[in-house]
């Protein structure tokens, strides 16, 4: 049983190689001038500000969550989409109510998050 991933196993072998080699390679080959400049954390063009330890704002995680349960309602989607002429109108109505959650909890997100933007807009 395990012949069949064998060549799997082989490919992720070759990365791995690959990988550390030419990590190793780029270390001895390539340039190496450290300077001040260069050794300074980088914050998308912009001098770091504040501690690394700051809390974030909820609507950060908002946003993080809804990309998770998008990303997981794709992951849900896709097989069904594939077989869909098999599985039946009762799939595609419990698939349409699946859909009809999630657009309404990031309609609820959506809400939520411009009111709180509002709020900190009208403090600041």
């Amino acid at each position: 049983m395990l012949e069949a991933y064998l060549p799997i196993f082989v490919l992720l072998g070759i990365a791995l190689f690959l990988a550390i080699v030419l990590a190793i390679l780029s270390r001895v080959i390539g340039p190496y001038r450290p300077s001040a400049t260069k050794l300074r954390p980088y914050e998308s063009g912009m001098d770091p500000v504040g501690d690394a330890k700051e809390r974030y704002s909820i609507s950060f995680y908002m946003v993080a969550m809804e990309f998770i349960v998008f990303d997981l309602e794709i992951i849900f989607i896709y097989p069904w989409a594939v077989r869909y002429k098999e599985l039946g109108l009762g799939t595609f109505f419990a698939v349409m109510v699946f859909i009809l959650i999630l657009t309404l909890g990031l309609i609820y997100t959506l809400k939520k998050e411009s009111k709180n933007f509002q709020i900190s807009k009208s403090t600041n």
